[in-house]
């Protein structure tokens, strides 16, 4: 494998892991109503479950309010049974046509329970960003033992790799701040 190649799998990887928190975070609550809420709402129709984005349209009318529009409105039961079973602590309205979610305040301690949250979503992630390291480290190694690459090669691609790596790391710290800024918001 050629060190581009190296380099690019590493990076592809790392930015991978930073997409797979963004969407981890997007499911978090804050005091404010987002669509991202409900992403991780499953809802049984039909005879297979399927994401709620798929059933219906769901948008945030009013900051402390969720509106979803289903696109057949004989499945309204069943999204309101998902968005009750999802455990997101959220009581759904339905007027037969639409559902409205009233988003309530989040309390001091549920605040310091979801940044807790966060901040175990953002170190799993530099663990994966850690782990894309070592294994293109070692990839850089085994292309030096086989010939494939010099010695001062393997040394400064490894120097690029621990840059690749403090830039997603930081990234992630990032990321994971401004979502914990958005929790703590009063």
């Amino acid at each position: 494998m050629a060190v581009e190649e190296i380099l690019l799998d590493a990076e592809e990887r790392m930015d991978k892991a930073l997409q797979h928190l963004k969407s981890n975070l997007a499911g978090i609550r804050t005091g404010r109503a987002a669509p991202g809420l409900l992403d991780s709402v499953r809802v049984t129709a039909y005879g297979s479950q399927s994401p709620l984005k798929q059933l219906a349209s769901v948008g945030a009318p009013e900051p402390q309010q969720l509106v979803i529009r289903p696109f057949d409105t004989s499945i309204i039961k069943d999204i309101e049974k998902a968005i009750v079973a999802s455990e997101l602590g959220l009581n759904p309205q339905s007027d037969g046509r639409i559902i409205r979610i009233n988003i309530p305040p989040l309390s001091t301690d549920t605040r310091k329970k979801l940044v807790a949250r966060i901040k175990e979503l953002a170190e799993e992630a530099k663990i994966s960003i850690r782990n894309v390291r070592r294994d293109a480290n070692k990839a850089l190694e085994t292309a030096e033992k086989d010939k494939l690459i010099s010695e001062d090669d393997r040394d400064s691609s490894k120097e690029e790799v621990q840059e690749l790596t403090k830039k997603y790391e930081d990234e992630v710290s990032e990321v994971a701040k401004s979502r914990e800024a958005d929790v703590m918001e009063q």
